[in-house]
């Protein structure tokens, strides 16, 4: 976060950038609401969803824990919890890492990498439904531009080392 040295008067914004703002934070509040409501019929959550996919798309299905937190942008502590639900249902399983055991690894089973393909497709229809239709190839195109823009500008932001 920017400090504003207390002589200075706060930038506000201006109506068309507050239209833009809000719109945003409705897009991030409602977004993951409405998938995980997609997923609840697969007994998934959207972050469980997350953790699999990157498992499944990783060398032998399989991340070292911290590894696994960056790509799902969440912390360890919460990753650990997820995870651990995750093996309950037999998706997944964690184990020292043999080359470092100062590290766990992550990796999905094969009952894990069938119930994420099996999945896909639903969740998949749900984002195309929800994000892509309703929007122009131009409007795409500008979205990965301005998605990239401000996870740029998060991660150089000092205060975003949070994430454990």
């Amino acid at each position: 976060m920017t400090n504003t040295p207390a002589d200075e008067a706060p930038r506000w914004l201006d109506e068309e950038e507050r239209r833009a703002w809000l719109g945003l934070v409705g897009i991030m509040r409602r977004l993951e609401h409405a998938l995980d409501a997609q997923l609840r019929d697969e007994g998934l959550t959207h972050f469980e969803y997350g953790v699999m996919a990157a498992l499944s798309e990783a060398p032998q299905r399989e991340l070292r824990m911290s590894a696994l937190a960056a790509y799902a942008e969440g912390s360890l502590s919460r990753l650990s919890q997820v995870v651990a639900r995750l093996e309950r249902k037999g998706y997944a399983q964690r184990r020292p890492d043999p080359a470092d055991g100062r590290y766990t690894l992550a990796t999905l089973t094969d009952e894990g990498y069938e119930k994420i393909v099996s999945t896909a497709p639903g969740h998949v229809a749900e984002v195309r439904r929800l994000v892509f239709d309703p929007l122009t190839k131009a409007q795409v195109k500008q979205l990965g531009h301005i998605g990239q823009r401000i996870l740029h500008t998060i991660a150089a932001d000092p205060c975003d080392g949070d994430r454990g």
